[in-house]
């Protein structure tokens, strides 16, 4: 049996008011009316609009309807996944001994029974299916130094939950989340009980948290190491020298070798990310950059042709030449 989305029967959305669902029963009715329509299966189009809103224009009958279709997903593009035991959740209330005056289908009686009973079918339904609130996803972006030390987030989501009279309404919630120290990227933290309400008295939905770390200006992660590209002088880079690096855990002093070249990499090491625990700890990798200053003083320039004439011997490109 096919569920029937009737929201999406009549073109609107799961909030619109009594008047917006009347307006477009009338319309979508003229169109597809047998008497006057061209559209192909205008008959079975007129028959299924009817029906979407002989639920939903009655508050007792689109609250039934609305608990139900709340257990479903939606898919990426929109499209309604409806829960996969609707059908054995709702077989007790059909009513093979009469049928309502109105030619509805297996559907609506499927949830309804043959007379289409309402609010207390709404009710029993909530007592009988006991159903788990859903989970909620929630991304979570943060600095690195915040994922290293811990930190405190405030989040605001927004539920759908059963009111008193049995209609999902959306409602917005806002937590304190306390993010423990040594979470990674693409790691869930799971809060429990703090997703969606259950249904019929069944437990709450969790709360899944997924890591994510925002881009950092001059870090950035491999696994549980932390790269950084350093800019050297180039008068730092061929006499060697000690210099200050940034790292998660502050400035330490480096030792840069004689004759080093941009890409050379350092390892600074334990100065990586750690994991919840401290069981596991990466390194820090440095990776070397020569820079150049955008202008040499002519004392500068004339250092250098004494370079060049001292070094004359040295060519880089020599491979080239063979």
């Amino acid at each position: 049996m096919e569920f029937k989305d009737y929201y999406k029967i009549l073109a609107i959305d799961e909030k619109a008011n009594a008047s917006v669902i009347k307006a477009s029963y009338r319309k979508l009715a003229r169109k597809y009316h047998p008497d006057v329509s061209k559209e192909e299966n205008a008959e079975a189009q007129f028959k299924e609009v009817g029906e979407a809103y002989a639920v939903l224009k009655d508050p007792e009958k689109r609250a039934e309807y609305d608990l139900l279709r709340a257990q479903g997903t939606y898919r990426s593009g929109g499209s309604y996944q409806p829960p996969p035991d609707w059908q054995s959740s709702h077989a007790g209330n059909r009513t093979h001994s009469q049928r309502t005056d109105e030619d509805f289908s297996d559907f609506f009686d499927s949830i309804f029974g043959a007379h289409g009973s309402g609010f207390r079918q709404a009710e029993d339904f909530q007592r009988s299916t006991n159903r788990r609130g859903r989970d909620l996803h929630y991304k979570i972006a943060l600095f690195l130094e915040e994922a290293f030390v811990g930190c405190q987030r405030q989040i605001a989501l927004r539920v759908s939950e059963p009111d008193q009279n049995g209609s999902i309404k959306q409602r917005d919630k806002t937590l304190n989340v306390k993010i423990p120290a040594g979470v990674t990227e693409g790691q869930h933290i799971r809060l429990t009980g703090q997703g969606e309400l259950g249904i019929g008295g069944g437990k709450a939905g969790d709360l899944l948290l997924e890591i994510e770390f925002a881009p950092h200006p001059y870090f950035t992660v491999d696994g549980m190491n932390i790269l950084l590209t350093l800019p050297v002088t180039c008068w730092e880079a061929a006499l060697g020298s000690t210099v200050e690096v940034p790292t998660l855990r502050g400035k330490v002093k480096l030792k840069i070798p004689q004759a080093a070249n941009s890409g050379n990499k350092l390892r600074i090491k334990g100065k990586g990310l750690i994991s919840k625990g401290g069981e596991i700890s990466g390194d820090q990798i440095v990776t070397l950059q020569v820079s150049l200053p955008k202008e040499h003083s002519s004392e500068a320039k004339a250092l250098y042709r004494q370079l060049a004439e001292c070094e004359s011997h040295f060519n880089p490109r020599q491979a080239f030449e063979r």
